[in-house]
């Protein structure tokens, strides 16, 4: 059973840093990308930053340059008040396998290989 969950979330005044965490447990080697998602009071979930196991990455435009995204960690640097949300890991496996950087093959995932964490709370004060 795969298993997530976030760390690192916290209180910081405007234009500070925050490093959250993902503890992932029973994953299995396959095409998945790591993901992180926020959910403000009263908004929808919007996605913030992925990975795939080759290092390979991708933003939203109003984190770029700001937040770095590893396999394990999401670096939050220079914090807005509109970044306060509720954070979520994610991870979502593909269904198709592909050879990786390495030249290793990377196998799809099964079926439905999607899983959340329970979240992490960052409040940025002005």
């Amino acid at each position: 059973q795969v298993q997530l969950a976030e760390s690192g979330g916290g209180s910081v005044q405007a234009g500070g840093s925050l490093r959250l965490s993902c503890a992932t447990s029973g994953v299995t080697y396959c095409a998945y990308n790591m993901n992180w998602y926020r959910q403000a009071p009263m908004k929808e979930r919007e996605f913030v930053a992925s990975t795939d196991r080759d290092g390979s990455t991708s933003y939203a435009d109003s984190v770029k340059g700001r937040f770095t995204i590893s396999q394990d960690t999401l670096q939050m640097n220079s914090l807005k008040p509109e970044d306060t949300a509720m954070y979520y890991c994610n991870l979502r496996g593909s269904r198709v396998g592909r050879r990786g950087k390495t030249g290793w093959w990377i196998p799809s995932c099964p079926d439905g290989y999607d899983y959340w964490g329970q979240g992490s709370q960052v409040i940025v004060s002005s």
